[in-house]
């Protein structure tokens, strides 16, 4: 039986993703359907020219048989740029700590040191999540928590040490730019001094989390007490010019507006062009249940569908020629949906994770992860073939990670010491 949540997210999806008639057949209908400014816009982005903010903003709020249109050349160029593989990386999330003093509106990750659900994971504990990761066959450990005032001062640098004398060979992408900012406080470091000793002791990429929407008038909506643009875009292009790489996001369905996104995009275009640091980007959908945006009123939720696949498809024309790598995010979307999304300018279907708190405590109800077989399955729906990689897009031809498709065999450690909070929710 096709689930509710399928249902939903095939009837609120664009006619060319229902339908499966030839690319060309879809280009030619999808340009005979929309309005002449949409028209010049889609061929402006097939020619390779960079389109303009007005063009972006155009694209981002394409309605009806306009996002028919968009979502049919997204997935065009998307075949054109960087073909028909869906790629997807065997990794492990570990939310080391969940206390947090920076109360971000967005976030239900976050506990008080005092709260009996806070927790503070010890070194010893990640290392054998760690441990449990590669033996399921992860390349990755992707890694985030809270901003904890009694964090040890070196606590970033000493953890990387323990990963790294344990298992060398793992892949850590590790600390959002707001856990950077607050450890080079902590230790009284310039950043490029604090990221390079991160980087030399093992740090492999960065999470470009925390950067939710780049305005700083929408972030002093979404928490006052986060890193302000100006910080984010230094601490980003300085990881760049040590040769750390990074991801790019946005969370999108809150208090923004389509005009903040397609800045954010465009900011984001241009730090790309500057340092080629970028190696993906990431869209993720605002999840409201569990936040005080949305206990507030502040928030309106939006149905998952149209708005997703505007936003994918968007990106995808908007960030061509710079940021080629677009995501999905299963975690937030859905796996249904996000499969969905292979077909509106998507190339990524992210990780397993294999465990997940952030979107979780926030509402999300997608899981906390998703095997091998699964990918490859909804990969093959859209008609498509699914190939591991490593977090750095090389593709891992031949390989099946051993233990990649199994469930957590125990349950997660529990928490040893107390709490921390959430900086990288977005």
């Amino acid at each position: 039986m096709t689930s509710p949540a399928k249902l939903q997210a095939v009837d609120a999806s664009p006619a060319f993703i229902q339908g499966s008639p030839s690319h060309a057949a879809r280009l030619q209908t999808a340009l005979a359907s929309c309005p002449p400014q949409l028209r010049e816009c889609l061929e402006a982005a097939r020619s390779g020219r960079e389109l303009t903010f007005e063009q972006g903003l155009l694209l981002a709020t394409a309605e009806d048989h306009s996002l028919d249109a968009l979502v049919a050349f997204a997935d065009a160029l998307r075949r054109d740029t960087i073909g028909d593989t869906i790629t997807y990386v065997v990794n492990r999330n570990i939310n080391f700590t969940n206390i947090c003093f920076v109360g971000c509106q967005f976030c239900g990750f976050k506990r008080q040191r005092w709260e009996s659900d806070a927790y503070d994971h010890s070194d010893e504990t990640i290392v054998g999540k760690v441990a449990d990761a590669v033996a399921r066959g992860a390349t990755e450990v992707c890694m985030q928590g809270g901003i904890n005032p009694d964090m040890p001062p070196f606590k970033y640098r000493d953890l990387l040490d323990a990963m790294k004398r344990a298992f060398p060979e793992v892949h850590i992408h590790a600390f959002s730019p707001m856990e950077i900012m607050y450890g080079a406080k902590r230790v009284r470091m310039d950043y490029p001094e604090y990221i390079a000793m991160l980087r030399d002791h093992g740090l492999g990429s960065i999470p470009g989390t925390a950067a939710e929407i780049l305005d700083d008038g929408v972030r002093e909506i979404l928490s006052h007490k986060k890193v302000d643009v100006a910080a984010w875009v230094e601490i980003i292009t300085t990881a760049h010019s040590l040769g750390v790489p990074t991801t790019s996001t946005v969370m999108y369905g809150h208090v923004e507006t389509p005009r903040h996104v397609v800045n954010h995009l465009d900011l984001l275009r241009t730090i790309q062009k500057q340092t080629h640091g970028f190696t993906e980007f990431v869209p993720l959908r605002f999840i409201h249940q569990n936040t005080v945006l949305f206990r507030k009123g502040l928030v309106s939720p939006t149905e998952r569908g149209a708005l997703d696949f505007q936003m994918y498809a968007f990106s995808r024309l908007f960030l061509r020629g710079q940021i080629d790598n677009i995501q999905t995010s299963w975690v937030k979307c859905g796996v249904d949906l996000a499969a969905l999304t292979l077909k509106a300018g998507c190339n990524d279907f992210s990780g397993t994770l294999m465990e997940e708190s952030i979107t979780a405590q926030a509402g999300g109800d997608s899981g906390e992860f998703v095997p091998v077989d699964l990918i490859e399955g909804k990969a093959h729906e859209m008609g498509r073939v699914a190939v591991e990689r490593t977090t750095l897009y090389k593709k891992l031809y031949g390989r099946k990670a051993p233990n990649g498709a199994r469930p957590i065999a125990s349950p997660p450690h529990a928490a040893d010491s107390h709490a921390s909070g959430g900086s990288g929710c977005s």
